[in-house]
């Protein structure tokens, strides 16, 4: 069989510097003949700040924080007007209350906020390796494909060959059975 070669570099000329990281990759990943989802599998080390984020952004978007929340400003609210009537430690306007609630605001949102980002730069990461996967994915079918039109071409030349070879032997049966009429016509058989 002949080899035929892919000029992969031409295929994935570019001159975003970034997408030619990627497709380096794709590249060293087809020439080692890998595959590129064992090559990108990486566990992250996570800092205690990330899983402290995280762990802050799971909950504080969940019902449970929702209806905690909800209960706790209500048990506060009724201690304050009902219980302890005018001599409350947070009497209505709730000024105390509010000022809690704004600083829990400000220290949530950031970190909410940082987990998001984490989970940004994650998603861009897993987006990245999809296309890493899925670029080579198509290169491996776009050889398969070069390969069996390869294999195609050449089975074709080899039945054609054989062809040939047949009709040659046809001929020369037609030819042998020519003479033997022509013998026998001879002989008066």
């Amino acid at each position: 069989m002949k080899k035929h070669k892919i000029d992969y570099n031409k295929l994935l000329n570019t001159s975003d510097q970034h997408l030619k990281k990627l497709h380096d990759i794709v590249l060293k990943s087809i020439e080692e003949e890998q595959l590129i989802s064992k090559k990108l599998e990486s566990k992250e080390e996570l800092t205690i700040g990330q899983r402290l984020a995280d762990k802050v952004a799971d909950f504080g978007g969940s019902w449970n924080f929702i209806i905690i929340f909800v209960l706790l400003i209500l048990v506060w609210m009724g201690i304050n007007v009902y219980f302890l009537k005018e001599k409350g430690f947070d009497p209505y306007p709730f000024i105390l209350l509010n000022l809690l609630l704004s600083c829990l605001a400000a220290f949530q949102a950031p970190i909410i906020m940082m987990s998001q980002n984490r989970q940004e730069e994650k998603d861009r990461s897993r987006a990245e390796e999809d296309y890493l996967v899925n670029l080579k994915a198509e290169i491996e079918i776009k050889t398969l494909h070069e390969k069996i039109d390869l294999l195609i071409t050449e089975q074709m030349e080899t039945l054609l060959e054989i062809q040939k070879m047949q009709i040659e032997r046809i001929d020369q049966l037609e030819q042998q059975i020519k003479n033997f009429q022509q013998n026998n016509d001879r002989s008066g058989i």
